[in-house]
């Protein structure tokens, strides 16, 4: 009997190493918490659209990559995005074209995550507490104290915080893990019934609360019924008003919004907050029990899916 090898977490570089390792004849388990893949990848649904409310676009430079980016496009998982960008600094807004060419998941980010699970083995809903090594293979303890096992290797491609607690087995790597720093990042959606006047549709900030700003609609394959933005705010920010309320939060950005486009703006028709995380660090590692190393990367995605094809075999 083939021992599987199980993954622990459905974003990016997990899927990417699950995919890669299933193309090289190995069988393959996963594990995630969340309800639906896609970890920085997933959209927000509301009743009236989705929203990339985490990884805003991704850029591919590794030729590996590129090459599976494109079978995404040619598959109408992903398209090119290319918005008018801006800086805005010190007060001013300015143009900021550039050559860089950045991908989205059409019709939404999280579907790239969902096209490559496909039919892969999966738990959702099961969120992994414990890895522990056997005389011979791997085992898995969940929260409910379900045991899942036994597999060959582990790999854990989940944020550091949580890859710290599941990596006891591994005394170095668990060091490596809690020496990353990852900081909370406010990020916030407004959608007007009536289009902002505004060209823009990503910017760059700084000298604001705001750090990152897009026109959600502006991106293919997206609903354009509503003018939807999605808003990110600096760490700094972030950390230091963690406790606000939603309806705090929404109004202090907004505000800043407004700001930057130096003009009244009208209430949106709705808002939509949530907190993720930004990073300070990469590592690389190898182990039969290693993490793929997803922390470098906050709302772009450049990493992940390499590191994900770079599993030891």
């Amino acid at each position: 009997m083939t021992v599987p090898i199980a993954i622990i977490g459905t974003g990016i570089a997990g899927l990417s190493a699950a995919r890669a390792l299933q193309d090289a004849g190995h069988a393959v388990h996963l594990f995630d918490k969340s309800r639906g893949s896609g970890g920085r990848m997933s959209s927000k649904r509301s009743d009236a659209v989705a929203l990339d409310m985490g990884a805003q676009y991704f850029t591919a430079r590794d030729r590996r990559f590129v090459n599976e980016v494109q079978r995404w496009q040619s598959n109408g998982w992903a398209e090119q995005w290319k918005p008018q960008l801006y800086n805005f600094k010190s007060g001013q807004l300015t143009p900021s074209p550039d050559e860089q060419i950045r991908w989205v998941g059409t019709p939404r980010m999280s579907a790239i995550t969902r096209a490559l699970l496909d039919d892969l083995p999966v738990e959702f809903g099961c969120r992994i507490t414990e890895v522990f090594q056997g005389t011979q293979h791997w085992n898995l303890l969940d929260a409910d104290g379900g045991n899942h096992g036994p597999f060959s290797h582990v790999i854990i491609a989940t944020p550091a915080p949580q890859a710290t607690a599941l990596l006891a087995a591994a005394p170095k790597l668990a060091s490596a893990a809690a020496g990353v720093k990852m900081d909370p990042t406010w990020a916030i959606a407004l959608a007007f019934d009536k289009p902002l006047d505004t060209p823009m549709e990503g910017c760059f900030v700084q000298d604001s609360p705001l750090d990152w700003l897009a026109r959600n609609r502006s991106k293919p394959g997206r609903d354009t019924t509503l003018d939807t933005w999605v808003l990110h705010a600096t760490s700094a920010w972030s950390k230091a008003h963690l406790d606000l309320p939603k309806e705090a939060v929404i109004e202090h950005l907004h505000g800043a919004f407004a700001e930057l486009l130096h003009s009244a703006m009208p209430a949106p028709s709705f808002s939509w907050r949530t907190v993720g995380s930004t990073r300070a660090h990469r590592a690389a590692m190898n182990s039969a029990c290693w993490p793929t190393p997803t922390w470098a990367c906050s709302s772009v995605v450049t990493g992940a899916s390499p590191a994900g094809w770079k599993v030891p075999g």
